[in-house]
């Protein structure tokens, strides 16, 4: 199933051509945030997928072009990168485990814009990532047991600032520097997901056309690795990484688009840049 929240945080079900209301089939879970309700969601994931397929059967659509995308998880309770995890034509060897938290209140949806703060980056990178909506709670895991622990995906830029002090902090935790989504996909849907095509454009030109089977550590290793450091909860978020040949700058007015293999509509968001910053590119 591909699930999205949109307007006031409706619920809804992405059936390939438009957006299904199913808000109905959980208004009486008794959440308190939109967040707190996808959590209740994934746990409950048994009883409440037949509730969103019989919703879903006889629920009017809408065009995506016609609602407000939020982020599908709008506050992931973590928000953990991968740093690098590919391997690249300047990096053919696997290299050392390497992991940040990025703030989750930096949560975007489709259509939003990032706005560039005015710290003196020499520049700003926006990183196409396959990212992983946890379903379970995860601590310690193997990685032969670790895809039980999976909910779905989503589509995710890490949009980073280069060169100023304070190491991951200050690169990635801006305001609206995550922009995630449009849409879920329950992990039953996607049957490798280190074999999906990822592929970011900025203003139509195609700049990554890259695949998660070059990851350095696959989703089970990768995931047992980061729950040797920390716990994990349903409706974390875990960013899987990026292939950094084909990164560029972006700055004022560019619009960015993410299209990852089987899911869903496209990320695209805009970007913003109040001191009118350019660089060569």
């Amino acid at each position: 199933m591909r699930l999205l929240l949109f307007d006031d945080y409706k619920l809804g079900v992405w059936n390939g051509d438009q957006v299904l209301d199913v808000s109905a089939a959980v208004a009486d879970c008794g959440h308190h945030s939109p967040q707190e309700m996808m959590e209740m969601l994934i746990c409950d994931w048994e009883n409440v997928e037949p509730r969103l397929r019989d919703a879903a059967a006889s629920a009017t659509g809408l065009s995506l072009d016609d609602v407000t995308c939020r982020p599908p998880i709008p506050r992931p309770g973590q928000l953990v990168c991968l740093a690098g995890n590919y391997l690249e034509p300047a990096k053919p060897e696997r290299g050392l485990f390497n992991a940040f938290l990025k703030s989750p209140n930096a949560a975007l949806g489709h259509g939003g814009t990032v706005v560039l703060p005015s710290a003196e980056a020499s520049v700003f990178h926006f990183e196409p990532e396959l990212a992983i909506v946890i379903g379970k709670a995860a601590s310690y895991l193997a990685a032969e047991d670790a895809m039980d622990h999976v909910f779905g995906y989503t589509q995710f830029i890490d949009v980073s600032a280069r060169g100023l002090p304070g190491g991951f902090f200050l690169g990635k935790s801006w305001h609206t520097f995550a922009p995630l989504g449009p849409v879920i996909v329950t992990r039953d849907e996607i049957a490798n997901a280190n074999d999906l095509n990822v592929r970011l454009w900025v203003n139509d030109e195609k700049k990554h056309d890259i695949t998660t089977a070059d990851m350095d550590r696959h989703i089970p290793e990768l995931l047992a690795e980061v729950t040797n450091v920390l716990p994990l909860r349903p409706g974390d978020v875990v960013a899987t990484g990026t292939h950094h040949f084909g990164l560029e700058p972006v700055q004022d007015g560019d619009t960015i688009k993410l299209q990852i293999e089987q899911l869903g509509p496209a990320l695209v968001v805009n970007c913003s840049d109040p001191s009118g910053r350019s660089w060569d590119r």
